[in-house]
């Protein structure tokens, strides 16, 4: 069987360094749409360096290198077909502040296995730490097609029930026909968001938006709009990829205060609405 449960999840933690400088946080900004208009004073700190402040989304990138599905895809008891991967949610919980500019240790595992019958949810947990200790904690839950039916675990139902009432903000953001091709330049560089011919293996009719550009898109929308620009009163930021997006259309992102949370829902505008990101919540301060 190409996943092994038991010897995925009873494989020690891998650790690996990682370091970030402001130009990869300015490159990561860039890639999920900041920047425009491009002397907005709200949008330099996204931009300039010299008023640099760092979006929590950055963390599913710092470092560079492979992001987290792939890293998951390398450990020890999986071996699989990338072509039937999918990246199914992601959860990220920030310890303090990311720094514009640092070294950090992120020690990665499998913490669960997850049969769901056509498919097999592998969870993979980062914990990233610096010499001033933790800095944020990352679970990707990746989505493998064809892969269950070995009669494991099925896991938790990632289903929440979706919010109600109109929402307290709904804003449109554009997705550039180029986004993935610059947001791959932070790190995931899987073929999917860039080579026609690799994502019609995929079953998709042409490359598509990578999931966590999505993620820091909506995110930084939740923040622009309604905590006031301010990227350090994100605490935790959870979602499930529920469909894709193409480059060159449209996000619209719903918001819904929920004390000290808010619950969003993004859909894809010009297919009528199409589900991208459901069961989304940030909480913040």
């Amino acid at each position: 069987m190409p996943i092994d449960a038991s010897v995925a999840l009873a494989a020690g933690p891998r650790s690996r360094e990682i370091t970030w400088t402001p130009k990869d946080v300015q490159l990561y900004h860039l890639g999920i749409g900041a920047g425009i208009p491009a002397t907005d004073p709200d949008e330099l700190r996204y931009t300039l360096e010299s008023r640099l402040h760092v979006l929590p989304g950055f963390a599913t990138v710092a470092g560079g290198g492979s992001p987290g599905v792939i890293r998951g895809l390398s450990m020890p008891g999986i071996d699989v077909d990338l072509a039937g991967v999918l990246h199914g949610g992601q959860s990220l919980t920030l310890h303090r502040p990311i720094p514009v500019r640092g070294t950090a240790t992120a020690t990665s595992r499998i913490t669960a296995v997850y049969d769901k019958g056509t498919a097999a949810v592998l969870v993979l947990r980062t914990d990233v730490a610096d010499a001033d200790g933790p800095l944020w904690t990352d679970e990707a839950r990746i989505f493998v097609r064809g892969e269950g039916g070995w009669g494991g675990d099925r896991g938790p139902s990632a289903r929440s029930e979706p919010p109600t009432g109109d929402p307290d903000r709904t804003v449109e953001r554009p997705v550039r026909e180029d986004q993935a091709l610059l947001y791959r330049l932070s790190g995931d560089c899987n073929p999917l968001h860039a080579d026609p011919g690799f994502a019609a293996l995929a079953g998709f009719d042409r490359p598509v938006l990578h999931g966590l550009c999505t993620y820091g898109m909506t995110l930084k929308a939740v923040v622009d709009t309604l905590l006031d620009g301010d990227v350090t009163r994100v605490r935790a930021y959870t979602t499930r990829f529920a469909g894709v997006v193409y480059p060159g259309e449209t996000l619209r992102v719903r918001m819904w205060r929920a004390g000290g949370a808010v619950r969003v829902e993004v859909d894809a505008v010009e297919r009528g609405g199409a589900p991208v990101l459901v069961d989304t919540v940030v909480r913040h301060t």
